[in-house]
């Protein structure tokens, strides 16, 4: 929809719109959130089918999950929020939403590692575009006194999307592809697809093609219902402005800004050891309790992802409830949760005697991890004057992405296949680990040999204390966010400390 045209009003107060209008607007923009990450992790959801599949190690499908997908996400991300700095907004996020729908998609019909690759590419790129304008529409509808609890809503996308992930993917995941076909057929348009063979077809590529292609129309529906605000709308009267920034100029504004550079800091290790933890989540849960991937989707990922939705939403909440007392509160409450979740990922992961303790520590670790969520794009736009927001916004991301889903998945991977050959090579098999193929332990059990019970044993034992290693990560990250809250009041934008 077109620009809306600045006008005097109430708007710090009040808000841009009607409140109903403004509430649906939220929810959308947390729809779209919400799909966004349903996109971006569905492929943790089929990770181990996939890995049997292609024949992947951890440290290849941890490449997969990241570097690809980061280093595209975070080229992409300056541009895009560059371009939505001076165009329409709802326009930009319409058009990447398409995008990355589409290549979600593609992925299911990827005929090779390198593929799938090329496809993950498509994603990051388009979901690069989405989040820098919609934390930028979002502070233009709200007025100061609403934004933490807003931005926090809208960030329960991160977590909702990992919901949903898991239960379309976990339920996808049980289909065979000639049932998918048969089921074509009933509804009447299984002859379109009548040159595939189903008994070839995976779960995991129908997942792809399912959980993607709705989001064309529900980009198209974005467009033709929201509405663009006024820039800066919701600031105090005088300190809105249609003028339009550039990278460098944003850039300087938040480059002398000590809490910015801190928050992102402390959002990109918690993304670190976040990605690290998700990527490997349904592939820890089936190597080391022998569940199915649909079981370990439905049963166990997706009440932890509402565990984690449910973190987000306390953290907004609470930051906003004592906002009014302590106004660093959304920097040092993620220092303070993410220091009491170290423990209880550790224990989860590597001391729990029981799947039934390790998911109970589990649920109680991602509550406390989850609620910085909102607090990253709280401290981002912030500090930030309304014009460069979505770039404020873009650079954090930036630094998420590269640091975290970049680096983040690769290093459990890499060090789960390294813990992995170590117990290997004490118990004297060296020689047969070129044979190995993560196929063999898919629900083998007793049918394996001495040799090959060993291998899947190191096989889980590596990944087991891979995860545990990595959460240990979330002190740097605490630390990072005490010292965002040291000097968070100072660097507060105002329209009083406005050039």
């Amino acid at each position: 929809m077109s620009d809306s045209t600045a006008a005097p009003s109430a708007g710090h107060i009040s808000g841009y719109g009607s409140r109903p209008y403004r509430t649906y607007v939220l929810l959308a923009l947390t729809f779209i959130y919400t799909l966004n990450f349903i996109d971006r992790t569905l492929i943790t959801v089929v990770a181990q089918p996939l890995m049997n599949e292609l024949n992947l190690s951890d440290g290849q499908f941890g490449f997969l999950y990241g570097p690809p997908f980061a280093i595209f996400y975070a080229l992409m991300g300056i541009p895009l929020a560059m371009w939505a700095d001076r165009a329409n907004r709802v326009m930009v996020i319409t058009i990447c939403v398409v995008v990355w729908s589409l290549m979600t998609a593609f992925c299911g019909f990827a005929s090779s590692f390198i593929w799938l690759i090329i496809f993950r590419i498509g994603v990051a790129i388009g979901e690069a575009g989405g989040t820098p304008p919609a934390n930028s529409i979002i502070t233009d509808y709200y007025p100061v006194k609403n934004r933490a609890n807003a931005i926090g809503i809208y960030s329960m996308g991160v977590t909702l999307g990992a919901v949903l992930a898991q239960v379309f993917g976990g339920m996808i995941l049980g289909i065979t592809g000639p049932e998918f076909g048969s089921w074509l057929d009933s509804i009447g348009i299984g002859g379109l697809f009548s040159f595939l063979d189903w008994s070839q077809i995976s779960g995991w590529r129908i997942a792809f093609v399912i959980v993607g292609a709705p989001g064309v129309i529900i980009g198209l529906i974005l467009w033709l219902t929201v509405k663009e605000p006024p820039r800066g709308y919701s600031e105090v009267p005088g300190s809105h402005t249609n003028a339009k920034t550039g990278l460098m100029e944003g850039f300087k504004e938040i480059s002398k800004k000590p809490t910015f550079w801190w928050g992102a800091m402390g959002a990109a290790f918690v993304a670190f050891v976040g990605y690290g933890i998700q990527g490997f989540q349904a592939p820890f849960l089936q190597r080391v309790y022998d569940i199915s991937a649909s079981e370990a989707a439905l049963k166990y990922g997706a009440p932890l992802s509402l565990a984690a939705a449910a973190g987000t939403f306390l953290g907004g909440f609470i930051s906003e409830k004592l906002e009014s007392k302590y106004h660093s509160v959304v920097a040092w409450l993620p220092a303070v949760n993410l220091s009491l979740a170290i423990p209880l990922y550790v224990a989860a992961f590597y001391f729990a005697p029981s799947i039934e303790v390790a998911f109970m520590l589990w649920i109680g670790a991602a509550i406390l991890h989850y609620s910085y969520l909102g607090s990253q794009y709280s401290i981002a736009t912030a500090i930030a004057s309304p014009r460069s927001r979505a770039t404020s916004v873009a650079i954090l991301l930036l630094l998420v992405s590269l640091i975290g889903n970049g680096i983040g998945p690769v290093f459990v991977g890499v060090l789960s296949d390294q813990l992995m050959a170590s117990q290997i090579a004490t118990a004297g098999l060296t020689e047969r680990i070129a044979e190995f193929s993560p196929a063999i332990c898919a629900g083998a059990g007793d049918s394996l040999d001495a040799d090959g019970a060993a291998y899947c044993a190191a096989y889980s034992d590596g990944l087991k204390l891979s995860m545990a290693v990595v959460a240990t990560l979330f002190s740097i990250a605490a630390f990072c966010f005490f010292m965002a809250g040291k000097t968070f009041n100072k660097d507060r934008w105002s329209s009083t400390t406005a050039a």
